[in-house]
């Protein structure tokens, strides 16, 4: 039994065994269910309101406070402040957005883009891997691994590259990472094992070899990389002057955004820090749709903590009987078998959430609509805003909802994507956004011509 203000419990409210945070667990050992991270509120001195981490933005010198994850630190209380690794992660922007506002049909002041890319790997992974390494830290852990569409892989090889407290293996599946992802874990000096198959694959491969080789695991089935993704939604809050949005619309993949946000508004709720918390919208791509299926197809829910894991394990079975693989351009989302369903799960109950699938095209217009905007995002950041567009045109959301979009990854990230889409290499129907380069003669004539027409 954890006698310390932090520790790790099983999500399963029936059991009630606690373990320290000194212990490297991906799962209960009594249970098998994936873990919290808990602490003892009462022995916590969290502040009575959030505004009173305004207080930090003035010392700004100080790493911790600098940092968009730890200057909340008092809402994720598991590390000594001389055990915390940071590189500056967090520093990103809540831009609003007229132009994707009136794409997603709501009023022009109410649509919010949380851009994530602007973090140090250039995704929302550095929110959760600031903790890992953390953890890692405090554990002693000497090497580190993960399975990754890419994001990951990346934001854990910047972690290992710029501290070098340990030593990075990552898992990436044959063909199905973006180029400009590789190309992040290459240079950032991490082993890359390129196997045969997919990123389910990758996860299972990595998952044996971390226990087999007593190797820290650092995907989202960790709990303390969750705890570092609750920051996001602190991020958003603050830039709504601590106001709480009617909606958040989050790409759904391995599902640890939507778990770790869910779980971030159970916390504040809990704490009297918010009076109500925003629905939750999980956006899957059509050609990795798991979470859409179990839950808006065939009726899986939290149920008080006893999800109907028979339903998951059936599903699961035809899948593999039918030997069905994710298939969508946006990779980051390319996952069948996301670890944190359970989570999610609760985390769409607390609130109040739906799931949807959207079309790789209708993900590729939204990302270009992004960009039109001014800001590049990643393609699966295009599911966010095509998800919000379509419950905006089934009547769930009003039009004086307050949206905001979660921007996963920056535009590089798979910048092939973007070319492809707007030169028409991308195999799609549709792509109602083009922005194609204009092919003109080397003569100053015609080029003025052109220049005349675009006047």
């Amino acid at each position: 039994m954890a006698t310390e203000l932090a520790f790790q419990s099983s999500i399963n409210p029936i059991h009630t065994t606690t373990y320290g945070v000194d212990e490297v667990l991906t799962a209960c050992p009594e249970t098998g269910d994936l873990l919290d991270i808990q602490y003892d509120w009462d022995r916590v001195p969290v502040p009575s309101s959030l505004k009173e981490f305004e207080r930090r933005w003035s010392s700004r010198r100080n790493p911790l406070d600098f940092s968009g994850v730890w200057r909340f630190r008092e809402l994720l209380p598991f590390a000594p402040d001389d055990k915390i690794v940071t590189i500056g992660e967090g520093q990103t922007q809540l831009q609003q957005s007229e132009h994707v506002a009136k794409f997603v049909g709501v009023d022009d002041k109410n649509l919010f883009l949380q851009y994530e890319g602007l973090n140090p790997s250039g995704s929302f992974k550095d929110n959760g891997m600031t903790a890992a390494s953390t953890h890692a830290r405090i554990v002693g852990a000497s090497m580190a691994a993960c399975a990754s569409t890419g994001n990951t892989s990346a934001s854990l090889a910047i972690y290992s590259g710029v501290t070098k407290l340990f030593k990075t293996i990552v898992f990436v599946g044959s063909g199905k990472i973006a180029y400009g992802k590789l190309s992040q874990a290459l240079d950032y000096g991490a082993v890359t094992l390129q196997i045969q198959g997919d990123f389910d694959d990758a996860l299972k491969q990595v998952r044996e070899v971390c226990r087999a080789a007593n190797i820290y695991l650092c995907n989202s089935v960790n709990p303390f990389r969750l705890e570092g993704q609750k920051t996001i939604m602190y991020r958003v809050l603050e830039g709504l002057n601590w106001e709480v949005p009617d909606w958040i619309v989050v790409p759904g993949g391995n599902l640890g955004n939507s778990s770790a946000f869910g779980k971030a508004f159970m916390e504040l709720k809990e704490l009297g820090l918010i009076d109500r918390v925003p629905r939750l919208a999980v956006i899957n791509a059509r050609g990795a749709n798991t979470l859409y299926q179990l839950v808006e197809e065939k009726g899986l829910c939290w149920n008080g903590g006893q999800p109907d894991e028979a339903l998951v394990n059936e599903f699961y079975q035809a899948m593999d009987a039918d030997n069905r693989r994710a298939s969508t351009l946006a990779s980051a989302i390319e996952i069948n078998r996301p670890v944190n369903l359970m989570k999610c799960l609760r985390a769409l109950d607390f609130c109040d959430g739906v799931v949807r699938e959207v079309d790789d095209p209708d993900i590729l217009d939204g990302k270009a609509q992004v960009g039109v905007g001014g800001l590049g995002c990643e393609p699966a950041s295009g599911a966010s805003v095509a998800g919000a567009r379509l419950l905006r045109e089934q009547g769930v959301i009003a039009p004086s909802d307050r949206v905001v979009c979660i921007l996963t990854g920056h535009q590089l990230k798979d910048s092939t994507a973007t070319v492809d889409y707007h030169t028409g290499k991308n195999g799609q129907s549709g792509n109602n956004y083009v922005n194609s380069p204009i092919q003109v003669e080397n003569d100053y004539e015609k080029i003025m011509e052109v220049i005349r027409q675009i006047s």
